[in-house]
């Protein structure tokens, strides 16, 4: 089927999945956690997923026409969006910069890998998690390092009170509470 009939471009091959860039001369950097689970993601799209789309296409290319074969077309799709993610694991985990963030135990600094309990001017108690750009999860929590709410409460102590500018003004935050996982053995 030529090219001009699939709604796929050559430049599909770079998709970011909707992850935030890693800003230019800066490092990946990820939870050990965050690491771990990207990291058995790739493993399953590799030794499990792959293979099994690949017998499915292999299987349906068996059969004869292509053009109307609905296991091999959709095979191939699943396989190009399998390989799409592939790569885009492989540059991410190769740019991954673990920290431990056990190693701020005790601390009452925010740095990466914080739990972080603040208040607004209002006096509303937020808890958030600086973690990795890859491991953000705003329903859960956590916050990406390069957030702009992450970068204005990082290196703050708890009772310090900082400003975060946002497109609607400025905000004062006061840090209550800092906290960090036990460190890893």
């Amino acid at each position: 089927m030529s090219k001009a009939f699939v709604k796929e471009s050559d430049q599909d091959d770079d998709d970011d999945f909707g992850a935030p860039a890693i800003p230019a001369g800066s490092k990946n950097y990820m939870t050990p956690e965050g690491h771990r689970r990207m990291r058995e993601e790739f493993l399953h799209l590799m030794d499990v997923e792959r293979p099994e789309v690949v017998s499915i296409v292999s299987w349906a290319a068996s059969n004869g026409d292509r053009s109307e074969n609905g296991d091999y077309l959709y095979g191939k799709r699943r396989l190009r969006e399998i390989d799409r993610r592939i790569r885009f694991l492989t540059k991410r985990l190769d740019k991954a910069e673990v920290v431990d963030p056990g190693i701020h135990h005790g601390s009452d600094q925010v740095f990466f890998g914080a739990t972080i309990t603040y208040e607004n001017q209002e006096g509303d108690e937020n808890t958030i998690t600086i973690v990795g750009i890859d491991e953000f999860d705003p329903l859960q929590g956590k916050i990406s390092w390069i957030a702009p709410v992450a970068r204005a409460l990082t290196k703050s102590r708890i009772g310090d009170t900082v400003v975060l500018r946002t497109p609607s003004g400025i905000e004062e935050l006061t840090i209550l509470d800092v906290s960090y996982p036990q460190p890893l053995t």
